[in-house]
């Protein structure tokens, strides 16, 4: 295998998704899906444009699609909708309640998320200026929680990031482990951010959400962008107890605004008629699960790890035994056989010789993808 010798700077997300972009291939890569959105919804859309909806929406939300969510969770949920804001895509949400408790604490914390992290949760405490920790899972892929307490309490952690199902690995957190978790934010007042974009892409259960804690120390973090196939619209959510409120509305005034007015509206039409999507999120769940039981046990075959995965978008596989460069691994795979997917060590250091792979993509090009892997790892 051909050694890549200088890596690029920035997001290897946007490095391997770019080559695609430019040169063909299959990219399994980016965390896009490959499924259009509902027709429903995009005839919504269509219709819309003739509409007079075309300037400023209202900086909480579209009022509509505001009441639309509330009752969406007050099913299970006692739920305040004035605690909901709208936002653009998750990552905002993330960003906004991150620099909103920033401006209350100072910049004196440390920030944790578990190995291996999404890469927002590690880089804006490199933009803030703070010391980023990456916690171990065990060996059963959970948690230590005394020793998370001892870790806490060493690094100063006033904000912990957790993802169920997860990105890169899809763990699902138990509800004994969420609970856990949102006892020690209480008690040792640190802030849990837990970020739910991938709650309807689970593979056996659904997975358990804090929402049943009114608590000032949990904020919820969600998104249309992946259970409608609509990432490039950018429409997220959070919901906040009252105490921070005012402070996040205010920064979100100055920092983001409203998301797009046009598609907020389309959006609400169609969830007030399709039942918020249900059955379309069903559909691509189905499909999602169907391509990890597939390609899992192909990659399994081949001298891969995978660990227990309750769902997500994506597989997160230790390369086989032998192979110990995750970049050199997905370089070469995209140069040979034109696939890409993203190097472990994007993630985490600790993880340089695992690779994740995008499977929310259609059936017929996971398949390709699985023979060309086989080709390539028989070639080499």
């Amino acid at each position: 295998m051909n050694k890549h010798k200088t890596k690029p700077q920035g997001s290897y997300i946007s490095y391997f998704s770019n080559l695609v972009k430019r040169n063909g291939g299959l990219n399994l890569a980016q965390g896009i899906p490959g499924f259009q959105p509902p027709v429903e919804l995009r005839k919504a859309l269509e219709e819309m444009v003739h509409s007079n909806v075309h300037q400023y929406a209202p900086g909480l939300g579209n009022f509509r699609l505001l009441n639309l969510i509330h009752s969406h969770y007050s099913k299970s949920y006692k739920v305040d909708i004035e605690n909901f804001l709208v936002v653009q895509g998750a990552t905002e949400a993330i960003s906004l309640i991150y620099t909103c408790l920033t401006k209350r604490l100072g910049r004196d914390f440390g920030v944790l998320s578990f190995d291996p992290a999404y890469e927002s949760y590690s880089q804006l405490p490199q933009i803030f200026g703070q010391p980023f920790v990456s916690y171990p899972l065990n060996e059963e892929y959970s948690i230590d929680f005394d020793e998370l307490k001892k870790s806490i309490s060493e690094n100063n952690i006033k904000i912990i990031f957790l993802s169920s199902p997860g990105n890169p690995f899809g763990k699902t957190w138990s509800k004994d482990e969420v609970n856990h978790l949102v006892r020690l934010a209480e008690e040792l007042n640190f802030y849990l951010i837990f970020d739910a974009v991938y709650k309807d892409l689970y593979f056996d259960n659904e997975p358990y959400l804090p929402l049943h804690h009114n608590s000032p120390n949990v904020f919820y973090v969600n998104s249309f962008s992946k259970m409608l196939c609509i990432t490039g619209w950018r429409i997220g959510y959070l919901y906040a107890h009252e105490q921070h409120r005012k402070a996040i509305r205010s920064i979100h005034d100055y920092i983001g605004l409203c998301a797009p007015s046009i598609l907020q509206e389309a959006l609400a039409t169609y969830l007030e008629d399709y039942g918020f999507g249900s059955e379309f999120v069903e559909i691509f769940r189905n499909n999602v699960k169907a391509n990890f039981d597939f390609l899992a046990p192909k990659l399994t075959r081949l001298g891969f790890t995978i660990p227990p995965t309750n769902g997500g978008c994506f597989i997160w596989a230790k390369l086989p035994k032998g192979i110990n460069d995750g970049f050199d691994f997905a370089n070469e795979l995209y140069s040979q056989v034109g696939v890409a997917t993203i190097p472990g060590e994007h993630f985490s250091k600790n993880y340089a010789s695992w690779l994740r792979i995008n499977i929310a993509r259609p059936a017929e090009e996971i398949e390709k993808a699985a023979n060309l892997i086989e080709q390539f790892i028989l070639a080499n």
